[in-house]
């Protein structure tokens, strides 16, 4: 898991040019937080926000995207532009602060666009806290699927316990996915038979 927190990130990064520029960030998306009458077209921030990467090492971007996200206050609208237009390693980040900056549903179309694609990083940070308290039931268990079918490990899968506990279509949907893959002679993935158990069913031998 990257470090969020402003100390961590400092911490992590490799030399002074690099704390040097995130310092900035942090500052110019401080700004954002109370914006001025007349915006520019694209705020300082957001040119950083793209940057990270090129200036922090992108190992670190994305907690260094994350931090500059809740140093703007970035609202659902900010936060749809930036996913929109952003590379897939923006994208995750974006996902991956929605727990902290939205509160409601309000940002679902953003987790359901990264569960339609094949990109194991976007599905896994689609799975996160915002979606296990907002996903209804329908959406969530295509999601439990979709990390199955993708490869991404199922404890991605934030609340999995608590949300398959006692769910019988989970169960029932495991169990014809399970089926489907034998009946095609291919493997079925180790992780079935986790999230089986976890619903109160047992998996059957294969």
């Amino acid at each position: 898991m990257t470090p969020c927190t402003p100390d961590d990130v400092i911490a992590a990064l490799p030399d002074d040019t690099a704390r040097a520029w995130f310092d900035a960030a942090r500052t110019d998306a401080a700004r954002a937080a109370t914006p001025p009458p007349i915006p520019s077209k694209v705020p300082a921030w957001e040119l950083r926000f793209a940057a990270a990467g090129r200036h922090c090492g992108h190992d670190n971007a994305d907690a260094v995207r994350t931090v500059l996200l809740a140093e703007a206050r970035a609202g659902v609208e900010t936060l749809t532009r930036l996913y929109q237009q952003g590379s897939a390693a923006e994208r995750r980040a974006v996902l991956q602060a929605l727990p902290a900056l939205v509160d409601g549903p309000h940002a679902l179309h953003l987790v359901e666009d990264a569960l339609r694609t094949n990109d194991t990083s976007l599905v896994r940070a689609a799975v996160g806290p915002y979606a296990a308290t907002h996903l209804d039931p329908h959406a969530w268990r295509h999601a439990v699927l979709k990390c199955l079918f993708t490869g991404v490990p199922v404890d991605a899968i934030a609340s999995l316990p608590q949300r398959a506990s006692g769910d019988s279509e989970l169960a029932r949907m495991l169990t014809d996915y399970a089926a489907e893959r034998s009946a095609a002679g291919r493997d079925v993935p180790d992780d079935l038979g986790h999230v089986l158990t976890l619903t109160g069913e047992e998996p059957k031998e294969r």
